[in-house]
This record gives structure tokens, C-alpha cells and sequence, in this order.
């Protein structure tokens, strides 16, 4: 081991890590359980690995969503051509509606004169 280290210099770095890893593979915890070879091991390597297949299949159905999405907003927009200034009355409108009411001119408190 040490003559692969010698001959490779890039290595030297990497023989002994000071910084404890803070994630496994799959592979790597299975590797890890069948060096270990102890019951405790073994389950904790199923565990990470149907932790990852479960992590692989949400990622899945979201990257699914997407395409779904958007494949729904091109049909959408598809279906708007030509609609441009009917939906831009409409956004006018909208907006409109939305900004706050201007007050009405109030009446001065107090007694008027007669002329």
C-alpha cells in the first residue's frame, strides 16, 4: 500500500484523512456492512440503500411533475395565440381593480356661511 502511495503523489494527501466522512453511497455502506460483517451492520446497510431508492423514486415522480407542467403550460400557451390583447385587457383590468380606492373629497367640518 505504501508503494502505491509513493508512486502516486496526488495520493499522499488521501492516505490518512483527518476529516471524518459525512455521507455514504449505497455501495459504500454495503461494502462497509460486509467488511463489518456484524448483524447491526447489515441492517444498517439495507436501511441507507432503501433510503436511496426511495430518494431516487421522489426524485423521480418530481422530475415526472415537471415534465407534466411543463408540457401543460406549452398546450396552454398554444391555445392563447392570438389572445395577446384580450388577456392584456384583462390583466389592465385586474390590476385596476386591485389598486386602493381614492378617497372621496370629504366635507369641511365645521359651519358654513350663507351668501
Amino acid at each position: 500500500m505504501d508503494e502505491v502511495v509513493a508512486n502516486c503523489d496526488h495520493l499522499k494527501n488521501l492516505k490518512h484523512s483527518s476529516v471524518l466522512p459525512l455521507a455514504f453511497t449505497e455501495h459504500g455502506a454495503v461494502m462497509a456492512a460486509n467488511a463489518l460483517n456484524s448483524p447491526v451492520a447489515i441492517g444498517t446497510s439495507i436501511m441507507v440503500v432503501r433510503a436511496f431508492i426511495r430518494a431516487r423514486e421522489i426524485l423521480a415522480e418530481h422530475l415526472e411533475l415537471k415534465r407534466r407542467l411543463d408540457r401543460l403550460e406549452q398546450r396552454v400557451a398554444r391555445g392563447f395565440l392570438g389572445c395577446e390583447e384580450e388577456l392584456q385587457e384583462i390583466r389592465f383590468t385586474i390590476q385596476k381593480l386591485m389598486e386602493p380606492a381614492k378617497p372621496e373629497p370629504k366635507r369641511p367640518l365645521g359651519f358654513s356661511r350663507g351668501k
